[in-house]
């Protein structure tokens, strides 16, 4: 059973639409199925409109925002935020009591967060199922850059086990439950 999953995306407004209803097709989803959602706090771009559904649906979702990002008035009005010091900070509470860990497109810091979770996923440090949704293909060269390491045995066959890749909102919870299963004994599979 999935109670709780935390979401990295993008908070820019500027994107194509296929990517703002990606994210309220998410968002309505998970209110359906009352899963606790955990998301970065913003109020625009993919984080806007995921968090906007998640309330006119009734859900439940949680802001976890650096205190400077609040100052800058980048954080949703409408929800509860937990504010944390960092960057930092706020990567390891989106990490922590959470099901699954959830990627839509976005940017730099959207892939910095995904990056780092399949890192510590690699090192046994998190066991929940990583899920990429790649709405328009848009993480075709990471994960095409992801086969290049494991080709050139920067990585083992066995790390493609730690995410899972859909192409919709709709297949989320489907990929969450059958997600290859991960332990603690990981890290070592970590040296290659």
């Amino acid at each position: 059973m999935i109670y709780s999953v935390s979401v990295f995306c993008g908070s820019s407004q500027k994107v194509d639409p296929v990517y703002l209803h990606a994210a309220v097709e998410l968002g309505e989803l998970f209110a359906q199925h009352q899963i606790n959602v955990y998301y970065g706090g913003g109020a625009v771009g993919l984080m806007g409109q995921l968090a906007d559904t998640m309330l006119e649906k009734g859900g439940k979702i949680t802001g976890i925002i650096p205190a400077f990002m609040l100052e800058q008035g980048w954080g949703h009005h409408g929800i509860n935020h937990m504010v944390v010091q960092d960057m930092h900070e706020r990567k390891k509470k989106l990490a922590e009591n959470v099901d699954a860990l959830v990627a839509m497109p976005g940017g730099v810091g959207t892939m910095e967060e995904l990056l780092e979770m399949i890192t510590l996923k690699q090192l046994g440090k998190i066991l929940s199922p990583i899920v990429i949704i790649n709405i328009n293909a848009f993480f075709d060269p990471l994960l095409e850059f992801f086969e290049q390491m494991i080709e050139q045995r920067f990585m083992r066959e066995i790390h493609r086990n730690i995410w899972t890749v859909i192409n919709k909102p709709s297949e989320v919870l489907q990929a969450i439950d059958n997600a290859p299963k991960w332990d603690g004994t990981a890290i070592k599979y970590a040296p290659v």
